[in-house]
Order: structure tokens, then sequence, then C-alpha cells
């Protein structure tokens, strides 16, 4: 979609979105466009329900004594409670409206907001930016769409004085459409098109913006020893990758911020076989992987000056003669032995190793993994929040607040003694998963925190519940959410550079 910033027109035409405030309050456009009509607005919002909270919406046609084809009232709410989020949101909203209008054009009036701490030019923006995230569709299958089915808004023109500031601010904030988007691609697409091979191939194009790659296969995985994580992809026919990405752009004697994925490209729970119901749901089972690699899509767009690193285990999990089998008992990277009782607790394995090597190679300040891990914690938060666990309250904060100011929620989960002792195991030094489904999401974290070195500041943040939406929401459509791609750029930006 193309998006121009432009300075008020003598006449506004064709098809418009205006803002209205909370009670009803007519901003400097609408008041002008109400005089010009002989109170048309004040008439139609008399009328209806409509009083300006936010995200209301109402919509005029035939706008009176103007050239307007269909005006959008769009409710903003209270001004002195807007922010970026919030107008993002409205972004959104202006975006859906309009395919689902058809309309393949739109222009929005940004006013002067008083009581915002926000100008006119920021506003602009993140209704750009807003309205881009929620213009995508996965769609590329598709060959029998109907025209009604298909994006239509394809020009976004917003109207604000300083347009040129509008521009500037917007171009810092444009990357992370393209880096949502390739997430979105990637957890979209089926696993028989995207496995682990395939994944770290379209990686490689991270390299065009600064990013090193490098691809580590399974030969390389046996002589350095990852165990763990090639044991889980062993009954599969796809070859099992390691996918490291460096964005060295900070401070030299900086130490980095690591980011880990989990790249489970499709999940049968190999030997311990899950139901078939909702089975094909497991092809965004690499949730966290493609998170982390947008992420550093993002990170590397905006010329991050920061140093962060980022390694994703790629793996199918596939049951055949080959593969892992119950009891098995396998030494990690680290040296620890696990015992792995149920092979559909897979996650937790793959990414042990992966964690240990980034450690062992890089020696990260702080270390954060993202990964499509347990049911539990849909039981425990829905789809509302990932939960996050964490050994270290001042990361835990760093993060909640920068999933806050994107609208990627966490919600901070315990750890504890006692549940660690759930984990133990009579053969090794411990087993994948306890006796029990008690407490499920927290002896995953558990496991996770066995293989975090002394003085490393670690967070786990299990997006089970949060990397595919059956409903969407105003800057995300159903599908694919890239949730963590904005979460962990701004965690980044706002700690690191």
């Amino acid at each position: 979609m193309k998006v121009e910033f432009s300075a008020f027109p003598k006449t506004l035409s064709g098809n418009v979105a205006i803002f209205i405030a909370a009670d009803k309050q007519l901003l400097t456009t609408a008041q002008t466009l109400d005089n010009e009509s002989r109170g048309t607005l004040t008439r139609a919002l008399d009328e209806g329900r409509f009083t300006g909270g936010r995200g209301q919406t109402q919509t005029i046609l035939g706008h009176a004594g103007a050239s307007i084809a269909r005006l959008l009232l769009l409710g903003i709410g209270k001004l002195r409670e807007l922010d970026a989020r919030s107008v993002e949101n409205l972004g959104g909203v202006i975006a859906a409206e309009a395919n689902a209008s058809g309309h393949k054009a739109v222009t929005v009036v940004v006013d002067a907001v008083k009581g915002s701490k926000l100008s006119p030019a920021q506003i602009a923006a993140h209704v750009a930016l807003g309205a881009q995230l929620r213009n995508y569709r996965f769609d590329k299958y598709k060959t029998k769409d109907k025209p009604e089915q298909k994006l239509s808004l394809a020009e976004l023109t917003i109207v604000v004085s300083g347009p040129a500031e509008a521009r500037r601010t917007y171009d810092k904030l444009a990357p992370t459409v393209d880096a949502v988007f390739f997430t979105r691609d990637l957890v979209s697409e089926p696993a028989n098109v995207l496995y682990p091979v395939e994944f770290a191939r379209r990686a490689k194009q991270l390299a065009k913006l600064g990013v090193k790659v490098q691809i580590l296969g399974e030969t390389e995985l046996k002589k350095l020893g990852l165990n763990v994580l090639l044991a889980v992809g062993q009954g599969s026919a796809r070859e099992s990758q390691l996918l490291v990405m460096t964005w060295m752009n900070g401070p030299k004697n900086q130490k980095p911020v690591a980011l880990i994925g989990k790249g489970v490209c499709f999940d049968t729970g190999g030997i311990s076989l899950k139901p078939a119901g909702g089975m094909e749901d497991m092809k965004w089972d690499m949730g966290g992987a493609g998170a982390v690699t947008g992420a550093m899509m993002a990170i590397a767009g905006r010329k991050a000056r920061a140093n962060v690193v980022a390694v994703c285990a790629l793996v199918e999990n596939m049951p055949d003669g080959n593969a892992t089998r119950p009891g098995d008992v396998v030494k990690s990277l680290s040296g620890q032995t696990v015992e792995i009782i149920n092979t559909d607790a897979e996650g937790r394995l793959i990414l042990c190793d992966a964690m240990w090597y980034c450690q062992e190679k890089f020696k990260p300040q702080a270390m954060v993994e993202l990964s499509t891990l347990t049911g539990a914690i849909i039981v425990s938060l829905g789809h509302e929040r990932a939960g996050l666990f964490s050994n270290n309250t001042a990361l835990s904060n760093k993060l909640r607040g920068a999933g806050a100011l994107v609208g990627e929620k966490l919600w901070r989960m315990p750890l504890g003694s006692n549940y660690d002792k759930l984990i133990d195991s009579d053969i090794a030094d411990m087993k994948n998963v306890s006796n029990g489904r008690d407490g499920g999401s927290i002896t995953a974290a558990q496991f996770l925190q066995r293989f975090v070195q002394e003085g490393v500041a670690w967070a786990h943040l299990d997006i089970a519940g949060m990397a595919w939406s059956n409903k969407g929401n105003n800057t995300t459509p159903k599908g694919a959410t890239a949730y963590g791609v904005r979460l962990l750029d701004r965690w980044v930006a706002d700690n690191y550079g």
C-alpha cells in the first residue's frame, strides 16, 4: 500500500476519514465540514449512538455540499488518553473499513489534538503504521478468490500540518511493516513449503540489510555436539538446521543481547503422536523462530545502534523408524543428560542446545527466548497475553513495558525449586516433562532455566496462545500475528539502541 503525507488541500474529495473526540466533540475539519453542510454532521451524530468513543465508526454517504463521496467518522475517545498504540488501532480500523467497502484510496485528516502528548506528525505516522499492519492477507495459494475477498486499499493519503515531519517519523517506523509481514508469511506457509532448510534459505535475505547469516547443517551440529536438537529431528526426512544471525552495530566493548527462537516447522509429536484433530495447526510451531527472524529484520532495517545476535533451532518432529523413543537418554551440548519421556515436549529440547550454543559462542549479557512451547500457557492466559518467565526482574519489567507500548502484552509467571524437582530423572540429570500435567508451562520453563549460564539475564516467552489468531484485532487480520517482532524490536530500541 502506498502512503502519502499531504498538507491541507482547499477541498477534500473521495473517501475521507476524520476524527471525532469523546462526547461528540468536533475537531477543526469536522467543524468546517459541519458548517459547510449546514449542520449535517451534528444532525447525524444526534440521530445515532456514535459518541466519539475510541474505535467507534459512523459512515455518511454523499456528504452534502462537498465533493466527499464517503465520510468515515472515527471516534478517538478522550484526547488526553490518545497514545501511539491507540492511534495505530485507528489506522487499522480505517484500513479494515476501506477493504470491507472495496475502496482503493482513502484520505485521512489529522487535525491538531489539544491535550494529546502526540504531535499531529506523530499521530499521522502511527495512523499510517496501523493501516499498513492491518492491510495484509496471505492469499498466495488462492486461485478462485472473488473480487470482494481481496484487499482493495492501495493508497492512503494523510492530510496533516507538517507533512515532511510526518514522513520522517513514519520512515523510522516503516521497517516494522516489512518485518511483521515477513514473519506472518513464514508462519502462514504450509509445512510442505516451509521446512528447516527453506526457512534458513529465506532468512538469508537479511544479509541485504547487513545482518550476518550463518546456517549450520546436521554434519556441523553433530561435530559440535547439539545432540538433543538433533534427536528431535532424526525422525524426519528433512534436515535440521541452526540459523545464526548477528547484527553488531553497537559499541565494540558492549556485550550483545541474544534472541533465541523455537523453529519446529511441523510438529506431529513424534512417537508421542498428537491427536489428528487440529494437527494441521502445527505448521505454526515455528512462530518463535519466525518472530526472532522478523525482529532481526526490524532491528537491521532501522540501523539500530546495538549488538544483537539471534539463534533459531529449525527442525521437523516426525515419527519413523529412526525417531527418538520415549525413554531415550541424550547428552546435551551443555554436558547435561536428558531423559526424553515425551517426544511431544520437543521445543524445550531444541532450545536447550540452541541457548547453550549461543551463550558459549557470543557471551550475551541478556538472552530472550520465544517459543510456542506449551498448551498449558493457553489454559492459564488464553489468547490475551504471552507467558513471561525470567530470572531477572529488571529484564522482566523492561520486556513487559515494551510489550505494553506495542500491544503485545506479557504476564509474568512463577519459577521455583519445588517446580524444578518435578523434572528430576531417576537415570539422567533431568527429564523433559514431569509425571503429571500440573504447572506444565512452569516445568517447561524450569527445564530451560537449567541451561542458563551464571550471570546471564534470561527470559522465556511462551507465545503458544499468541502466534496465531482466529479473530485478529485492529492491526492484525485473522491468521499469523507476528507476535514478538515489535516487542523485541522495541525492547532493543529502548534499552540498547
